[in-house]
């Protein structure tokens, strides 16, 4: 396993219940800004092996990006179960749940 995928593992298993990060964000936290469909492939690849909360991951506009019905609503009652609203677009308020990980954090392993 590359250390990128390392980094982008330990990111996503972090982000807190009820807030969510997207593709690009986790890229460049782990280091690699224009690597976000690697994130992608990275949450389909391995998401169920590592136990991620892969709902917890959506786009640069805050939607969902899934085109599968049943993972689309899957990953929408997940987030509602955690308390972020969803609209009827698959649309998430950014402003309101995106998690910005402090100065401190470090997701360096």
């Amino acid at each position: 396993m590359t250390p990128f995928t390392e980094k982008v593992i330990h990111i996503i298993r972090n982000i807190p219940e009820g807030k969510v990060m997207t593709y690009g964000q986790i890229a460049g936290l782990a280091g690699s800004s224009r690597a976000a469909r690697q994130v992608v492939r990275i949450l389909h690849s391995m998401s169920k092996k590592h136990q991620l909360p892969w709902h917890r991951v959506v786009n640069a506009k805050g939607q969902i990006a899934l085109q599968n019905d049943e993972a689309y609503n899957e990953q929408i009652m997940n987030l509602e179960i955690e308390g972020i609203e969803v609209d009827l677009n698959g649309k998430i308020d950014l402003g309101k749940y995106q998690w910005q990980p402090s100065q401190n954090e470090t997701f360096y392993l």
